[in-house]
């Protein structure tokens, strides 16, 4: 679908960064966090040009933007009293790329010189999931907990049940209402970049939410959060990032027992009790397969650990 052309020669590069962000918010339907970030890589980008070119930047001057302007603006993104490190580096890069492509498409103003530029090499990581023990400790846990009410204990005990029963994120389980309970055995979440998709509730994930909306003394009305915090606000994703961190240190569990790896071992341990990866891959609502591979190595350096583990002759 051909899109009108935007800006002209006196669009600033500041009105020109913010309707990119208006594109991505409205058309491409990312998330607040990731606006966040792109919003803020692109005005320290903006913000070097004016530095490096002694004055404030129009549409025009993007497109004239150079290859060597751009590696000294990653180098000293490089460097400082903040660093990145090359993941973070080449997700700048990226960011730049999508909004000078979109300055191209749809301010006609296109920057040929920065298909030169390289990003850093990153190595690949593997997802770090929790082992099925150890998520049915960290849900256990939440029960034992002294610093907090029962009914604190329930609602925790309900979330933490959402990422590894159902595989959802911090901000897809927060972003559950009062309507939404009690859930249904199919929930519709809607996750990054507006894709939706179907999760299947499993009983114990349905019981312990209702237990928690039981518990909870705040009354909540259709449109309300579902989780709420000891004061009565919206649960965040940091408290929930909190608990899992003091949980882990009474458990004795590594730092890479966090809330997003209760997602991993949800895919993890269904890849390894024979669910295919297509299947997963709309169970997590990954855009790519290439995505949801990465499971496989997981699963097979398990496999492989047991082996070396438990064969007499490893």
């Amino acid at each position: 679908m051909a899109h009108p052309q935007l800006g002209g020669p006196d669009l600033t590069a500041a009105g020109a960064l913010a309707a990119w962000l208006e594109h991505l918010a409205h058309e491409r339907r990312l998330s607040p966090r990731t606006l966040e970030a792109y919003g803020h890589i692109g005005r320290q980008y903006l913000a070097f040009l004016e530095r490096h070119r002694g004055e404030a930047q129009r549409l025009p001057d993007l497109g004239t933007v150079t290859a060597a302007e751009l590696r000294a603006h990653l180098a000293e993104r490089r460097s400082g009293d903040h660093p990145l490190n090359a993941r973070s580096l080449s997700q700048t890069l990226s960011a730049i790329r999508t909004f000078h492509v979109f300055l191209d498409r749809r301010c006609d103003t296109p920057a040929p010189q920065l298909a030169l530029v390289r990003g850093p090499r990153v190595k690949a990581t593997l997802p770090r999931p929790v082992s099925a023990d150890q998520a049915r400790g960290l849900l256990a846990e939440t029960g034992l907990d002294p610093d907090v009410e029962p009914w604190e204990a329930l609602r925790d005990t309900a979330v933490l049940s959402l990422l590894y029963g159902c595989g959802l994120r911090i901000s897809e389980a927060l972003s559950l209402t009062r309507a939404d309970a009690p859930l249904p055995e199919t929930l519709r979440i809607t996750g990054k970049g507006g894709k939706t998709r179907l999760v299947p509730v499993l009983p114990v994930v349905r019981s312990a939410v209702d237990a928690a909306l039981a518990a909870q003394p705040f009354p909540l009305s259709p449109p309300d959060a579902l989780f709420r915090a000891r004061r009565g606000g919206a649960l965040s994703a940091r408290h929930v990032q909190a608990t899992v961190q003091r949980l882990r240190g009474r458990l004795g569990l590594p730092a890479s027992a966090t809330p997003h790896a209760l997602r991993h071992s949800f895919a993890t341990h269904l890849l390894g009790a024979g669910a295919d990866l297509r299947s997963i891959q709309e169970l997590l609502g990954h855009a790519s397969l290439s995505t949801t591979q990465k499971y496989t190595a997981v699963d097979a350096a398990h496999l492989l650990g047991a082996y070396a583990a438990a064969h007499p002759r490893a």
